[in-house]
């Protein structure tokens, strides 16, 4: 019987892979190195191992789910395809105009507005034009397009992104347009912005349809790769890509609109704190996953992550539905570093898997967070299960090189400076988060996972005030249990500016989608009773530039209901703003639905075994904390002895196969009925 799930999840360091019996809920995870040079390799070796861990065969895999970076390192390293931008004739320079705004922390007398992924001179005009009514004001000029087709093929571009005015309304005139310059130039990739994101704002939907372009090559590439050696490996389970909504998609939808993808791996994480948070009974979590080169925070209520339409991906916006995601470059495998004015900076330069940090001795001389940790005793002298052997030596000639001679101070010192650094940017983080938005972290819980996240998530709590901090049984693998425990899942999306939301044709295009999100769940396969559509709405007040997505509740969208969502709309107003205004003209300005399918064999509640009362401590380890001023002896407990209602109080330290977690002076620490240790901050709150 097909009853094994596959979760794998490519970090910057170390692939994850969990393999899961969705029948009896036994799981089995395991860490490989990832290979950058070809991350598919890494995946492949994950997966080999995961199989001969639990002793699985081909026949019996059911579906793997992949959480993939391809597409967000080929935007951020500026390494995908040359792309082209096909518009609507006088709309060349609209990535170059973009918005007339300077990014939120940057100096607005210093910034450079970046170079967009497309020139001017790689934009072509097409003669046409569609009204924001969808009415055709002027025919497509073919012979344009043939130009255009023409002009890509003589300069070797094969990513060509179609972004028409207005198409959102009416895609026919793109359709038309990709046909045609197929004709000329047959081996292109052709992204188009009414499959890709067909909602109004110019400059948002040719970004996104741009960069859908850039990285379809590569990820098409990859994914490819990756069915044939699963086939070859007689795999013939379907293979799922996670997308940024934390919902998955078909591996051929995913190669169709990769843009889609660009927050796969974080995404997986956040669903996996959320059904961690689910079971072990707390409503409002802080998730924050802490790898080698970054640190991913995000908002979780009742188990449902935050989402938002106003991402971004390096500097460039994003607009299509996502886990609302704040990532920063600081994880593991930052690299420490004294400035010539004499100021200790900690990333967001990573020494990432190769050549990793100095104590990983693949040829790292420079001192990162993980050195640190190392040299404070805070980590084992190996990592994933005896794997990877770890240098102290090399950690401590690092530091003392590069931080603690420059600046005068003890190698201890210079490291706890380097973990204060690090940890005071990742509760920055969390502040944009919530204090910034009005929101009290204290009123959460912080669960902390990735493969560096319990290092650092108790020294987090603290400098917020936060009371208890979640870590899941396996937090350096959680992203790949929150692959397996996905939805499938799909937006739709339409605007119609300035719509009243009473007019009856708001209540047909809500209905339009609605058969959309549900003939699109028929051809994926999924049997009915599994099938979940939701619908919301971006309302606005008349006059205002910017919108709040509210709930819609799904039937007939009679008179009553649509009355109940400017309602809705007036009380979110007043949640995120202290005030509405209920007597000024409400517009529908995006009409939205999704489309979720439950997959089969759903993960169980997880609870842990049983075991031998009281926590035993398996040996102790010298440990350098500030509350102590200097090391102590702290316990060291190995995480697969513990029990449900163990207890015991800090200083320690909890090994385990795929991460290590420090208890402060001064917390406690107790096990859960579900295997989660909670550990809770005395001098916090609650």
């Amino acid at each position: 019987m097909r009853n094994l799930a596959i979760g794998v999840d490519v970090g910057g360091t170390f692939t994850d892979v969990t393999i899961a019996d969705l029948a009896s809920g036994q799981s089995w995870s395991c860490k490989t190195a990832t290979t950058p040079h070809n991350p598919s390799q890494g995946f492949l070796v994950a997966v080999d191992q995961a199989m001969a861990l639990a002793g699985a065969h081909p026949g019996e895999v059911a579906r793997i789910v992949h959480g993939t970076t391809t597409a967000t390192n080929a935007i951020l390293e500026a390494r995908g395809a040359p792309t082209g931008l096909v518009t609507t004739k006088g709309f060349r320079h609209v990535l170059e105009i973009g918005r007339h705004d300077v990014p939120r922390g940057s100096n607005i007398y210093t910034w450079i507005k970046p170079a967009r992924p497309v020139a001017p001179e790689l934009v072509r005009e097409v003669a046409e034009r569609t009204l924001a009514s969808g009415a055709v004001l002027r025919d497509l000029d073919e012979e344009d397009c043939r130009q255009a087709a023409l002009f890509y093929r003589s300069r070797g571009i094969d990513a060509i992104a179609i972004c028409f005015l207005n198409s959102y309304a009416n895609p026919t005139h793109e359709r038309r347009a990709r046909d045609v310059m197929a004709e000329v130039h047959p081996e292109a990739w052709y992204s188009l912005s009414s499959t890709v994101l067909p909602v109004f704002r110019e400059y948002e939907r040719s970004m996104a349809t741009v960069l859908n372009g850039y990285v379809m090559p590569a990820v098409s590439s990859y994914i490819g790769q990756l069915r044939d050696e699963l086939k070859a490996r007689s795999i013939e389970a379907p293979l799922y890509i996670m997308k940024s909504n934390g919902g998955v998609i078909s591996a051929e939808t995913a190669m169709e609109q990769p843009i889609l993808t660009a927050l796969s791996g974080p995404a997986a994480g956040v669903v996996g704190a959320g059904k961690v948070g689910r079971d072990a009974h707390f409503d409002g979590l802080i998730s924050i996953d802490v790898g080698g080169t970054s640190a991913d925070v995000s908002l979780i209520r009742e188990g449902v992550p935050a989402s938002t339409t106003e991402g971004q991906i390096g500097s460039w916006p994003l607009a299509t539905p996502m886990i609302d995601i704040h990532t920063i470059g600081a994880g593991g495998g930052s690299i420490a570093s004294v400035t010539d004015s004499g100021n200790l900076v900690v990333g967001p330069a990573s020494a990432g898997a190769v050549p990793g940090p100095a104590c990983y001795g693949r040829g790292g001389v420079l001192p990162t967070v993980t050195d640190a940790n190392l040299v404070l005793g805070r980590l084992p002298r190996s990592l994933a299960g005896g794997s990877l052997q770890l240098d102290v030596a090399a950690s401590v000639d690092a530091i003392q090189e590069h931080v603690a001679g420059p600046l005068g101070i003890s190698v201890e010192e210079a490291a706890i400076g380097i973990l204060d650094i690090v940890n005071e940017s990742m509760a920055g983080a969390i502040r944009v988060l919530t204090v910034e938005r009005g929101i009290d972290p204290r009123a959460f819980a912080l669960i902390g996972f990735g493969g560096a996240g319990p290092l650092q998530t108790s020294p987090i709590a603290r400098l917020l005030d936060i009371p208890f901090v979640v870590l899941p049984e396996s937090p350096g693998v959680l992203s790949t249990l929150g692959l397996i425990a996905s939805d499938i899942r799909n937006d739709f999306a339409s605007s119609s500016v300035a719509a009243d939301p009473l007019d009856d044709a708001v209540a047909k295009r809500f209905h339009e989608l609605d058969a959309d999100a549900r003939a699109w769940l028929e051809g994926e396969g999924v049997p009915r009773e599994r099938q979940i559509v939701q619908w919301s709405a971006d309302l606005r007040y008349q006059n205002q530039q910017f919108e709040i997505t509210v709930p819609v509740e799904i039937g007939p969208f009679d008179l009553e209901q649509r009355v109940g969502m400017v309602e809705t709309f007036h009380a979110e107003h007043r949640r995120l703003y202290t005030y509405d205004s209920p007597t000024s003209p409400v517009e529908v300005v995006t009409l939205r639905t999704a489309a979720i399918g439950r997959l089969g064999g759903e993960l169980a509640a997880l609870r842990a075994k049983p075991g031998a009362k009281g926590p035993v401590a398996s040996g102790t380890r010298s440990v350098y904390f500030r509350e102590t001023d200097g090391y102590v002896d702290c316990p060291t407990f190995e995480r697969a002895r513990l029990s449900p209602h163990d207890e015991f109080s800090g200083p320690a330290v909890i090994d385990q196969m795929d991460t290590t977690t420090v208890v402060l002076p001064g917390q406690t620490a107790r096990v859960d009925d579900t295997g989660n240790i909670i550990i809770q901050n005395l001098s916090g709150r609650g």
